[in-house]
């Protein structure tokens, strides 16, 4: 009997490592860390800054990988199988924002600090966040942004701005891709940036 149990246990904790056949793991992707090398604008100390949550169409709020083949058929979407985001591009991007202000030492007003003066409120829109290719072994990330910031008390527009970046990805893969998404992110943001001190100059 003690044989018996011996072995069923045996069975039993080898079968919860085990991985089904003909299935493998999904490679989770973000932004990473925001990158220090960028120079960026820093605002005055005296500017706060609500960062309202980026929306999305709806199409883009999913954690597939999007790309498109531009030289076989440019309407049709695919999403890689293997690979996809940790979160939808939109909610990436909200968190990757706010962090590049934090270590650009730009006040943020976050939306659920309590007792804090209300500050100036950006929100974003992401238009696009997409893989194209242009060849089957060359490709490109295109994001592109639509930014409107509000004056504190009243509320009512005081700019906005279309962004849009571009960046060729090193391979033909989801790891490509991802590489290229931070570093148009990266550029994207440094352009946001720019365009508020610009503002409150």
């Amino acid at each position: 009997m003690v044989k018996i149990f011996t072995a069923f246990l045996a069975t039993l904790l080898a079968g919860c490592t085990l991985i089904p056949k003909g299935s493998s793991p999904v490679a989770l992707y973000d932004l990473g860390p925001i990158s220090t090398s960028a120079a960026g604008a820093v605002l005055s100390s005296q500017t706060t800054i609500q960062v309202a949550n980026i929306s999305a169409p709806v199409w883009l709020d999913t954690q597939a990988i999007r790309y498109r083949l531009a030289y076989h058929d440019p309407a049709r979407i695919y999403t890689y199988a293997g690979s996809r985001w940790n979160a939808p591009p939109a909610e990436l991007l909200t968190e990757y924002f706010r962090q590049y202000f934090a270590t650009r030492n730009i006040n943020i007003n976050s939306q659920n600090k309590e007792h804090t003066p209300a500050g100036y409120l950006l929100k974003i829109d992401l238009g696009e966040f997409t893989q194209i290719f242009n060849a089957p072994d060359s490709s490109e990330v295109v994001v592109q942004l639509h930014a409107t910031l509000y004056e504190p008390t009243s509320r009512l527009p005081v700019a906005q701005q279309n962004f849009s970046g571009r960046q060729a990805a090193q391979t033909a893969d989801a790891a490509g891709a991802v590489t290229a998404f931070i570093l148009v992110s990266d550029s994207l943001l440094d352009e946001l940036v720019q365009w508020l001190s610009d503002i409150h100059q």
